[in-house]
């Protein structure tokens, strides 16, 4: 008996990986895609009935993507900086220096450029970072602050924009900045975020911010371990936190560069906590690349995270875009799956490509607290549609996705 329904799109595939129920899916199996025709009922996806096998695919269908890491504080400001190039500091001190000229026009310009090159490649959901000020001043939200959370208002029906503060460790050791801010981010952004290096206090740092976390309902992100000296080892730090108070929440870490250091049995055991403490990774592949294993010649390392030995160990993975022509990457674009395709070459991540979407979809979604989408039961207005036959294809990043739901009404042709 046919399956009822309203529209019915046709010779398309969808990623295995993109499905909650594979096997009640419908369609035929080709390669990491079920591919058949696309059954539309209520505005719903609710299956796949099989093609001829022999029809060529004509489309990809899969969840609009999710961007779990970027600074759209920074962005766009390199073309105005001279003399950039070199290692973490370097590149701290050069914005550092830009920071000062930063105004309110000047701020929501760039972020506007930025989050635009978001949503036309695809995202509905966005995390960016915002520096914060450090000492007697972090009592207070710096302009970026307030000038990204309007923005993420004024944006609000086009794509979700989560604002976190990127503050030092060692201002969360100090218990009345970690209170009073951590107050402030639950009435606002509802994330804890804070950058995690070699601060001699930064595990006092780390339990307060679980502590303010637990108490104020946070998710926490931290930039941590963001190089590749010997002894850097607030990861370790996060999840005994993590493991020791049994936070529940979400917990997103940025960078764990110095990953790359750790010897066989050392790697194995940090990884277990990792998994036990109910982390995620995010893999920052064009900054790391550019910033980390700074020699006088050509580098020999990469910097990027253990990607491949943690999700062998089943760490959920994230990757995110991160810096955009600033003083910490002085190239590249708003778009997570050419941040994907990066780390697919940094961290030889073999085929099927299909197998890594998640990264960018259904992981990085929960990474930020939020419901992963599939596809099967999705509304249409989440879901991305790619003139593509192949993940390959999609990974590829040739051409922009359209909205399903704008194609299925004739918006777009």
């Amino acid at each position: 008996m046919p399956v009822p329904s309203d529209q019915m799109l046709k010779d398309v595939s969808v990623p295995i990986s993109m499905l909650a129920q594979p096997d009640r899916f419908g369609g035929q199996i080709r390669r990491d895609c079920l591919q058949g025709d696309l059954i539309i009922r209520k505005g719903k996806i609710l299956g796949m009935a099989q093609s001829n096998l022999q029809t060529q695919v004509q489309y990809l269908v899969m969840p609009k993507l999710t961007e779990c890491h970027v600074h759209l504080d920074k962005c766009h400001s390199i073309s105005r900086m001279t003399g950039i190039g070199g290692d973490l500091r370097a590149a701290i001190d050069a914005q550092a220096a830009d920071r000062a000229a930063w105004t309110t026009d000047d701020i929501r310009n760039r972020a506007k450029r930025g989050l635009q090159e978001l949503i036309a490649s695809g995202c509905d959901v966005v995390r960016s970072h915002v520096d914060w000020t450090h000492g007697a001043e972090a009592f207070e939200p710096p302009l970026a602050w307030q000038v990204l959370n309007t923005l993420g208002q004024d944006y609000k029906d086009e794509v979700t924009l989560q604002v976190a503060p990127l503050m030092g460790i060692a201002d969360l050791a100090n218990h009345d900045i970690a209170k009073v801010t951590a107050a402030l981010f639950a009435k606002t952004s509802g994330v804890l975020g804070a950058f995690v290096l070699d601060q001699p206090s930064r595990r006092q740092g780390i339990e307060n911010a679980f502590r303010m976390a637990d108490q104020f309902g946070l998710a926490l992100d931290f930039h941590v371990d963001e190089g590749l000296a010997e002894g850097l080892n607030g990861l370790e730090m996060i999840a005994d936190a993590a493991i020791a108070c049994g936070f529940e929440g979400p917990v997103l870490c940025g960078h764990a560069c110095s990953m790359a250091n750790l010897n066989r049995s050392a790697l194995t055991g940090l990884i277990d906590k990792i998994a036990r403490a109910g982390l995620t990774v995010a893999a920052l592949p064009s900054t790391n690349l550019y910033l980390q294993g700074r020699v006088d010649g050509t580098p020999d390392r990469r910097g990027i995270t253990r990607m491949r030995e943690l999700g062998a160990a089943g760490v959920p993975l994230a990757v995110g875009t991160d810096n955009v022509r600033d003083a910490f990457c002085p190239l590249g674009q708003h778009d997570p799956r050419q941040s994907l395709a990066m780390a697919v070459l940094a961290a030889h991540l073999d085929p099927p490509f299909g197998d890594h979407l998640p990264m960018i979809t259904t992981n990085a979604r929960q990474a930020l607290g939020l419901a992963p989408t599939f596809v099967d039961g999705a509304a249409i207005g989440d879901l991305l549609l790619f003139d593509a036959t192949s993940t390959s294809d999609i990974l590829s990043c040739a051409g922009r996705p359209k909205s399903l739901s704008d194609v299925l009404k004739g918006e777009i042709a």
